[in-house]
């Protein structure tokens, strides 16, 4: 039996995992993760990457394969109700709606503006061997697939860990200041006695996982297709296309149905199911995988215990809908990764760590809350309408009968049920959600203003440099170079202090406090005649500060402190907010 020493365990190689051994490398924290499975995901599962994360992944260096395997908006910026697929009746293959998507089509050159990149759709058991490539490059021998933790003690100044590797029996003992619980709730949180709390099941669903030629029937551009039955409400389902390659060139697709009795999930009842869910009974498909589960709505009570930490699946689970799922899992691990590198580096007082409880768990809940909600507000409007599985048979036949009919009646049927399914928006359009969450407390300091109005559907995002809310994008000119703001700031650089086209003195100040705190601390000017030029006025329109303030932006692109104009001593203001944002517990204990 070996011993290894690390400064950081992560338990779990799933895209939450991966992509916070990925961070932590890029903040250059040695670390090691063990991930039970031989390989990566089989099965697709999450397939959308929003806003947020792609910016995220592009600070780090990882954006450029997503977007050339993934497909693009113009493939997948959309959402539409069917009837089925494909058949001869006179209820199949009848189009009923669609509208914009995760933005797709109308929504695109607000989601452009909004940031340095795009939404891209791309299966997680695609995402998931980029991620596993780049960390396996940047922290060699120490990422160990076929490896699981068989049990672990946190004996107060450290973790110690016993893992497995699962072909041989061999066992070796890991010794972390931290660990990360990424491995989906299967061990570290109720080893820890966490409690997840929630609705543990909020319906059975089973998908089918296969290989099909849909090219004759498919349209592109779809994200998720729904196909609403009127006579049989068990073939009500959705299909989403999984790759590798997009539009009508798609090979693998997932199709989500009503749960089938486990004693047939043989091949030959689930490929019939298929074929009659689509409408094409002669259907050639390969059949890869099927499974029963269950939708969750679940967010722990706690996210750190002692020198452990959970994040992704194990710290909350909710709906598909609005696909906030695995993204909230890759802004936990990008919340935590600077945290702790600036504690292991002796940089910030391990209380730090406990504003990522502050931070995220707030954020998760709402985006839990919210899932559940679109995904009851669809099924409520189906049926309100009368198309739903759950609307009586006979409303449901007539309610599709007149939907189809050529006369003024079908006409404001129709038109009705636009104006109510338009009203999914709020979970197929919700950027505010993929870009606009906001820490009210944690590392940062408030400055007593109030949060931009956000309008009741969350499908518009404001733009603020309040403390505790990303930073806003824009975009700039250095040297003839184009970047945008959010290049500013990242691991290498630390923190960034933005100065307006007067803020000499904060440039001055940023100086002193880094060298006073050893922190690193770029100080950077945009401006007419500043290093950085505001070439299409975006900064301006957004920075909210005067041309003598200052924004300081943490690693993880979230504002920590500003001050909107010049002030007497701005060395010591400056000096002040770093102590709060890293030494929170030092902070108040001397208030107190």
């Amino acid at each position: 039996m070996g011993t290894v020493e690390v400064p950081v365990l992560i338990v779990g190689g799933g895209g939450c995992g991966l992509a916070a051994s990925n961070f932590l490398s890029d903040h250059g924290v040695d670390h090691l993760l063990v991930e039970r499975h031989a390989d990566t995901a089989h099965v697709p599962k999450a397939h959308y990457l929003n806003q947020r994360t792609m910016e995220i992944f592009r600070q780090h260096g990882l954006d450029a394969p997503m977007v050339e395997q993934g497909a693009p908006l113009e493939l997948f910026g959309k959402l539409r109700w069917l009837t089925s697929l494909a058949g001869d009746g006179p209820m199949d293959a009848r189009h009923i709606h669609e509208i914009d998507a995760f933005g797709g089509g109308s929504l695109r050159e607000r989601y452009a503006a909004a940031g340095p990149v795009l939404p891209v759709k791309l299966p997680q058991v695609r995402l998931e061997p980029i991620l596993r490539a780049t960390a396996e490059q940047r922290r060699p021998g120490r990422i160990l697939f076929g490896h699981e933790m068989t049990g672990f003690t946190d004996e107060g100044d450290r973790v110690v860990a016993e893992v497995r590797e699962r072909a041989t029996g061999e066992t070796t003992t890991v010794t972390a200041r931290y660990m990360i619980g990424a491995d989906g709730g299967r061990t570290v949180g109720s080893a820890l006695g966490i409690e997840m709390r929630g609705v543990p099941a909020l319906l059975d669903v089973t998908t089918a996982y296969f290989t099909a030629d849909l090219s004759q029937w498919w349209q592109e551009g779809t994200l998720l297709t729904h196909f609403l039955n009127a006579q049989d409400p068990d073939l009500c389902s959705n299909l989403i296309e999984m790759g590798p390659s997009w539009g009508k060139a798609c090979e693998e697709w997932v199709l989500h149905f009503p749960p089938m009795d486990a004693d047939r999930l043989d091949e030959e009842s689930v490929v019939a199911r298929v074929r009659e869910l689509l409408g094409l009974p002669e259907l050639e498909l390969t059949l890869h995988h099927v499974t029963n589960w269950t939708v969750q709505a679940l967010v722990a009570e706690r996210y750190r215990k002692g020198r452990v930490l959970l994040a992704g699946d194990s710290a909350h689970r909710q709906p598909p809908t609005v696909g906030l799922g695995l993204n909230s899992g890759i802004q936990d691990a990008h919340n935590l990764a600077w945290k702790l590198a600036a504690v292991l580096d002796g940089r910030a007082d391990d209380s730090l760590l406990d504003t990522y409880e502050a931070e995220r768990q707030p954020v998760c809940r709402l985006n839990v809350d919210w899932a559940v909600s679109a995904a009851s507000h669809h099924q409520a409007v189906l049926d309100t309408v009368g198309l739903g599985p759950h609307a009586p048979a006979q409303r449901r036949q007539r309610m599709f009968a007149s939907y189809f009919e050529q006369s003024p009646i079908g006409e404001v049927v129709r038109a009705r049920t636009a104006e109510i399914l338009d009203t999914h928006r709020a979970g197929c359009q919700a950027h505010d959600f993929e870009i606009g969450f906001h820490y009210e407390r944690g590392a940062l300091v408030p400055d007593g203003s109030e949060p931009p109005a956000r309008v009741p559907m969350r499908d518009v995002y404001q733009p603020t440099t309040r403390p505790g809310h990303r930073l806003p994008h824009a975009w700039l000119e250095q040297d003839g170079r184009r970047l945008s703001t959010h290049d500013l700031t990242g691991s290498p650089a630390g923190f960034v202090l933005i100065t307006g086209e007067r803020g000499g003195a904060w440039a001055e100040a940023a100086a002193q406090v880094a060298e006073k705190l050893s922190l690193p601390i770029r100080s950077v000017c945009i401006g007419a005649g500043a290093e950085f030029a505001d070439i299409e006025g975006g900064w301006a329109r957004v920075r909210e500060i005067a041309g003598d303030g200052a924004v300081l932006v943490r690693p993880d692109n979230h504002v920590a402190w500003r001050s909107m104009g010049a002030v007497d001593n701005p060395a010591q203001l400056l000096a002040n907010a770093f102590s709060r944002i890293l030494e929170p517990r030092l902070t108040a204990d001397s208030a107190s």
